[in-house]
Formats: structure tokens, sequence, C-alpha cells
């Protein structure tokens, strides 16, 4: 009941401010002051000059081709859509597909386009001054969670999914006008930070103690009791087994011999595990499910695996492991380390190779409270193509992966009690009561003022005025009025100020911005969090804006840890990489990659890894589209048809010659978002590359025309699907732009292994193979993959790699797209008409240097663009 009043009050206080916000963010710009440059007015004498004696024709109010009548257009560029309208005109007469047939003198058309693109530029700029290029917003999802975690020093926090999803505008979750504030964003908001605030807290008033337990396999859940054989059930456990060392232990199979011999004989037990094999059956999870993370926080985690050979069954049956036939590895086997919470909900925390030598691998990790540990052996049940029912079995026999324990340290404190509930409650003592712990205060009101006064000044920004202290000071005291608690009063205030627009909202100004709003913009854009002291340290002393220093900063935040979350943010939305797990492989179609977590993990950390690689050395821009080496693990490279890559671990790869392999268009994370699982469509992945890649997204389809869906049966390719859709003259206009690029790509399956045919079900002779459960493969192959196409300018290309030579004659483009996103996700604002000419400039400064991907970031933060609102 006492956390209702206070969340009733607190609410009070907090959506005030909150939802002025909201009414803000919710539509594009401020209305505008009428000026010569914005006011409505007709267009200038040489564009209406130009448009009546070449564009009228056929953009009037009884042609009206393209759905435009030119003669209704007026000039109002004030007007968002108006804008968007004459910028249009303006792209297509200088691309010179306007007018389409009889062309304009060169002079006369160019006289029009500097006429039009003075004016619409002098109308950008007018509203840029007014109310700046950005629109006030929220910090998405992504930048609350990291907030949070930094100001708490609590990096285990998950705090995402508890927030309602943000909305997209042009592509990311940075833009102002999609990201809104509603009664229910605010009531998460509140339930969010309370929980978090609370979890952060001290759970006891002594230092706990940092434990060291060892798990050994056979004593948990999953096989105790449960090893039960007969002459008719030989492997219930479906090739789970135990082994003593590298030998099989029969007996304890039989159950003529106790599953672990415990404590009575330590140096047998070390020597004892629990092993799985590769099978055409899934086997007994291995579950260390007796470890529940106490309590949220920091832990190592240490595991004791070796590798296995289990021989043949009997009469040679090679493809059947024989358990009872165990020797030592001979090879190295990789595992994946997942934490479980009910009900099977699944997190990564690491992976390592287990060895043919027993050993011990460490990670160190972050658990969440409850959380248990579950190891997954993922090359040995996962399918492949393969002309037996064990895909991996070789004549003598089959690998196989042991596991003999898991130790757990922790929880692992640093400073004891938290940096978070020392920021909250500072040296106050602690005292256990009914409900937990409670903070002590002898004198209520001086502490409060003095801890919220501290928490404010790390929680905002920039430097924090007595008024906005004074805010939250009343819902402190209203609460201690109120009956609760000094740790209970001090919370409500801490949640106000978590949900606070001066905490939830980038707080900046039209024109050129202060050292703090620089420092903030720094941070969100490389860090995806708030910034840290050295930013605000640098801010407060007005020294951050100077060039040097600037520069300085750019390379320090990108050496950081913490620029990871800038690469899987922005790739999260850029390249779509967050909907990766969106679809899965059809399982009667691609049996060999059904549930194959190795691959999906695997592909989604190449693409990281590339772009960390593109960032580190500062490679050119091209390497988005074509690169000589590639960041490959086993897996990966098996995948891609590349020999010499042995273990989990990711790595730097030279491409060999002719692969069609390196950039990030070919790299089968890009190749799987871009598909559903079932069938890939050269449209879909057509336009994804004109969007994502090449920055020259073609116009929606027409309403009425129904979307080209793949033949699974294999009666006909795609292509020849599409050569009748193009056949409607409403269609073939941007298919001529759209479907290159994507016949180019049909060359890679669903999930971007390399395919000459296509497959498909139905009539026919069904592909030799087993796929999930030793279940025969039932597809067939299809039509043969055409990967030829030709562009709009009439070059033609055979295939991908000759595809990728044809884009990168116009490297410019390339890096002017790359740019572009860098500039949308760092300032929160698309790129507007009167911006081109900026982004021009960052491009002449970073020529020099091949367009490189670091020089381009560099060049942004020190430009105009990024440093004025």
């Amino acid at each position: 009941m006492r956390r209702s009043i206070r969340f009733i009050g607190l609410s009070v206080v907090v959506l005030g401010g909150v939802f002025a916000v909201s009414t803000l963010s919710s539509r594009a710009a401020p209305p505008a002051a009428a000026s010569p440059a914005s006011a409505a007015a007709p267009a200038s004498p040489a564009v209406q000059s130009f448009i009546s004696a070449h564009c009228v024709d056929c953009h009037d109010a009884d042609s009206k081709k393209g759905n435009l009548d030119l003669t209704a257009l007026k000039y109002d560029p004030a007007s968002p859509q108006n804008m968007a309208a004459w910028v249009k005109v303006h792209d297509r007469v200088v691309a010179g597909e306007m007018p389409p047939k009889k062309k304009p003198p060169a002079a006369e058309q160019s006289v029009f386009v500097k006429s039009l693109s003075a004016s619409l530029t002098a109308a950008d700029a007018s509203r840029t001054v007014q109310a700046g290029r950005a629109t006030q917003r929220r910090l998405n999802r992504y930048e609350y969670e990291n907030a949070v975690r930094d100001l708490l020093g609590a990096p285990w926090l998950a705090l995402r999914d508890t927030l309602p999803e943000d909305g997209e505008s042009h592509r990311f979750n940075k833009i102002g006008e999609a990201l809104d504030v509603s009664h229910v964003q605010v009531s998460r908001y509140l339930s969010t930070a309370d929980q978090a605030l609370r979890d952060v807290m001290a759970t006891q008033a002594e230092r706990p103690k940092t434990e060291t337990i060892r798990y050994y396999t056979r004593d948990q859940s999953s096989f105790v009791g449960k090893m039960k054989f007969s002459v008719f059930n030989r492997s219930p456990e479906r090739a789970t087994f135990p082994v003593l060392g590298t030998a099989a232990q029969p007996d304890v199979r039989a159950l003529t011999a106790p599953i672990s011999v415990g404590k009575k004989d330590p140096k047998t037990r070390e020597l004892e595990g629990m092993g799985v094999v590769a099978s055409t059956y899934e086997p007994l999870e291995i579950k260390f499910n007796k470890f529940e993370a106490p309590v949220s926080g920091r832990y190592k985690l240490r595991f004791k695996t070796w590798t296995v050979w289990v021989g043949p069954g009997k009469g040679n049956k090679w493809w059947v492991p024989d358990l009872d036939n165990v020797a030592p590895g001979r090879r190295d086997e990789p595992v994946t380390i997942y934490g479980e919470t009910p009900p099977r909900l699944l997190r990564r925390l690491g992976t390592f190779d287990a060895k043919p030598e027993a050993g011990v691998a460490e990670l160190d990790v972050q658990l969440l409270e409850g959380e248990t540990i579950r190891p997954d052996a993922v090359r040995l049940f996962r399918s492949r193509p393969s002309g037996w029912q064990n895909p991996l079995a070789e004549k003598d026999g089959c690998p196989g992966v042991v596991f003999g324990w898991l130790e757990v340290e922790g929880p692992i404190y640093d400073q004891w009690p938290s940096a978070g509930h020392k920021l909250m409650f500072g040296d106050l003592p602690l005292k256990k009561t009914a409900d937990g712990i409670e903070a002590v205060s002898q004198n209520p009101k001086a502490d409060a003022q003095k801890l919220l006064t501290g928490f404010m000044t790390r929680a905002y920004r920039r430097p924090v005025e007595p008024a906005e202290v004074a805010r939250f000071t009343k819902v402190i005291d209203a609460a201690l009025a109120s009956g609760s608690t000094f740790t209970d009063a001090m919370i409500a205030g801490y949640t106000g100020v978590l949900c606070s627009p001066e905490f939830i909202c980038v707080e900046e100004k039209p024109g050129k911005l202060d050292d703090f709003a620089v420092a903030t913009r720094l941070s969100l854009f490389l860090w995806n969090t708030a910034p840290d002291d050295t930013l605000r340290q640098l801010a407060a002393k007005g020294k951050l804006r100077k060039p040097g220093v600037l520069a300085a900063q750019v390379d320090r935040l990108l050496a950081d840890p913490r620029s990871r979350q800038f690469v899987e943010a922005f790739l999260d939305y850029w390249l779509d990489l967050r909907k990766i797990e969106a679809t899965s492989p059809d399982s009667i179609l691609y049996p060999d990659y059904y549930l194959d977590d190795l691959l999906v993990e695997s592909a989604k950390d190449e693409t990281h890894l590339f772009f960390t690689e593109m960032l580190k050395a500062d490679l050119p821009a091209r390497n988005v589209v074509a690169s000589d080496f590639a960041m490959l693990n086993e897996r990966l490279a098996k995948h891609y048809g590349i020999e010499g890559v042995q273990g989990v671990a990711l790595r730097k790869v030279a491409l060999p010659k002719g692969s069609p392999r390196g950039g990030i268009m070919t790299q089968a994370s890009v190749l799987k978002v871009t598909a559903n699982g079932t069938t890939t469509s050269p449209v879909l992945r057509g336009v994804w590359v004109m969007e994502r890649i090449l920055g020259m997204p073609p116009p929606p389809p027409p309403p009425s025309v129904p979307a080209v869906e793949p033949d699974i049966r294999g009666a006909v390719t795609i292509r020849q699907q599409l050569d009748k859709h193009r056949d409607i003259a409403s269609c073939a206009a941007c298919h001529v732009k759209i479907d290159p690029a994507g016949f180019a790509l049909e060359s890679f399956d669903v999930l971007g292994g390399w395919r000459d045919k296509y497959r498909a079900v139905g009539d026919g002779a069904a592909e030799t193979g087993f796929g999930k459960n030793g279940q025969k493969f039932t597809f067939h192959k299809g039509p043969a993959v055409d990967a030829s196409g030709q562009l709009p300018d009439g070059r033609k290309f055979a295939d991908v790699i000759e595809l990728k030579r044809q884009l990168l004659t116009n490297e410019r483009q390339i890096a002017r797209n790359l740019a572009s996103q860098f500039i949308v996700y760092a300032t929160g604002a698309p790129i507007g008409f009167g911006d081109r000419a900026k982004v021009e400039a960052i491009l002449d400064r970073t020529a020099p240097k091949q367009f490189g991907t670091r020089s381009l970031i560099h060049a942004i933060v020190e430009s105009e663009l990024f440093l004025n609102k």
C-alpha cells in the first residue's frame, strides 16, 4: 500500500514534465514563423518557366502521371510534405529521369536546378535556425538501460524489455517524432526505476562472503535417479553417458555401480563426467540446475571439460555410437554457455572450445538472480547434410564432449556496499528489519537534501539547479510525512529523478550546442549511454568543443569496451540485425540449418566484429560492399566453404581469391534477415541493398499490386515470376532499379549458404541426408539459380562478384550512405535538403583517407551538423 501511495504522488510530479515532452515530440517541428524563405509563395520565375515548358504535359490535372499534379502544387517549403514533394522534383531532374524523353537544354536545366536548390536550402536553413534540425526526444530503451546501469554501477540490470517498444523513424530508434511518451510509458518508467533502485541496494549490513562452490555434473537433478537402463532400452538418456576420464563405464550404465563415488574417493570423482555424443537423437540435456544465482551480479564460472571419441555400434554400425566404447577425443569441440531462467529463457553468456585434454575454461559473467547454467555442445546435435543418419560420424566412430563440473565463484563485489547503494545512501548505517535492510538516518531532512543533490548531480547530464533539487525534496518530504521509512522515501525521490524529463530526455536548444549537450550527444553516439566523468569534466571546463580535444575523445570512446554498445545498437537498426531470430529456417526445406544456434549466433557476431574491425583500422567505406577478409570461426568457415579455420572463436581470416564473401551484404546475418526462412525474394533483398548499402531507397509499391511470392514447389523460378510482374507498367520503372542486386544475391539461400539450384518440395527425387531426429530429407533440387542482371545504366553482371565490382565504381556513394546513417543515428535527425552540402564537405574531408570509417566519424563529430541542434 505504501508503494501505491508513493507512486500516485510521484506520478503527478513526473507527468507534468513528461507530457509536455510528449506533446513536442509528437510533431515534426514547432510551427515556423512566416518569412520570405518559408512562407507559401510562388516558386521562382526560373522554376515556374521550366515546369511550364517541360513538366506539365505529363503532370497536370488531366494526366497526373506518378500521381503528381504540378499545376496544383504550391511552393510552400515550410510544410514538410510540400518540401518533400519539391525535393523529389529536384532530384528526379538532377538524375536525368525527368523529363523522361525530350531533354531540355543543359543551360536551362542548370538554371532550374540552381534556383530550386537555393530556395529549398534557404527554407531548410530558416527552419533549422528557429527549431534546430532535431526534434527533442527521450532516451530510447537501449540508452535508458545503459544510463541507469552506469549510474548505479550495475551492468547486470535488465531494464530494456520492461519498457514499451520504441518507435522508429528514418530506420532508427533515435528520432524524436517517433519516441512519444504516453501514460503507459510513464507507468513503466516508474515501476522500472523503482525496481532497479531496490535491486542495487545492499542485501545485508555486512559484506557478503564470496564463495567458490563446485557442482559436479553427475549430482545434477538431470541425472540423479534417472539413469535407468534395461535390455529393452539401452539408451533412454539418448546419447548421454557416464565416463571415467576417457573410458566408458558400462557398469554404471547397467546400474551395477553407483552413478558417482561422491566424497568417498575425491581422486576418482575428478575423473567422472557425463558425456554427450553426436547422434541422430538429442541427449538428455546437461543442466547445472543445482546452482541458482543467489543475487544478480558478477560471477566467475569455470567448466571442466574434455572431448572423447565414441566407437561404432555392434555390427560396425559406425553411424550409431556405442556408448560403452569410448576413447580419447580427436579434436576440439565448441561449447556455448547459457544462463537459463524459467520457462526456458536462454541468454548466451559465452563460448569456449573443449579440448581432448581435460581442462578448465573460465567465463567472467553477469548473472541475474535465479539464473541456472546450461552448457551446450553446439556442434553435436545440429542437423547437417549427410548420406548417413549421423552426419558427424566417421567409419570408426563419433565425436563427443564430457562435462566434469561447474565451479562458481561469486557473487563478486568490487566494493561493499555497492557503488549504486553508496550513491543512494552514502555511509549511513544499515539495519535489518522484517522487510529487509533499511538505511538509518538520525537527521532525515538534512541527509535527504545532501543525498538527493549528490544523486541528481550524477544522474543529470549537466549542472543541477537548486530549484530542481527542491522539486524532488518535496516528494521525499511527502513520503516521510505519510509514514514511509527513510529508505522508501529516498527511493521515491530517486525514482522521480529517473523518470523526470531532465533524465529521460535529451536536452538540446536550437543553435550551437553547449559543451554538456555535446558530451551527451557524443556519448549517446559512441557508447549509447550517458557521458562519463571525463566528458563531464571537460564540458564543465568548456574544453570539449575544441577540435583537438574532441578528436581525442572520439578515439578514447571508440577504444573503450563500451563502444560495443554503439556497434550493436547501430547495426541492430541499420542492418536490422535485431530481427535475426524473428524467423527460423524451414524444417522441411532447410533441415540442415534447423535449430542451428551456433550458426546464427556466429553469423551475428561476424557482422559485429567485421564492423568493429572497420572502425579500429579505419577501413574504407567500400568494405561495406567488398573486402578481402571476413571474421570467421570454424562453423561459419564451413558454412562459407572456407578451409583451415578451427575453433569457436571468431578471428580475421583472409578470403581466397574469387570468394563471393567479403563485405556486409554477403554475410550470413544479412542474408538471413532479408529472407523469411522458407524462400528468398530478389525484390526484398534488392530494396534492402538500395536502402541500406547504396542509400537510394525506391518508392513504395502501388497499393493495388500484390506481392510476388516465390514458388517453393519449384515449378517456376522467382525470376520468371518477376518477368511477368514487370510487364505491369506501374511496376517496371522501379523493378529495373530494385531487382538487379536482388538477383545477384539469389546465389545465397535463407541463411546465406551458397546454392547453384533452388530447393523445392513435391515431386522429385529427394536429396540424400537426414535432418533433426533422423528424419530423412524430403526436399529435392529445383531450377538452377540465375544470378545475372543488368543495372539501370546498362552495365551487366554475371554474378554477385561482378555486381560488387560495378557498385564499387562509385565509392563515394557507398561512403555517402554510411556517413548519412551515422549522422541520423548521432544527431537524431534525418538528412535534410539543406544538409546535403555539409555531407559532401564531410566526404571531401575524408576522401584522402578513402572515406575511412573512423575518419567519417571524426569528420561528422567535428561538423556543424553534430555540434548544432
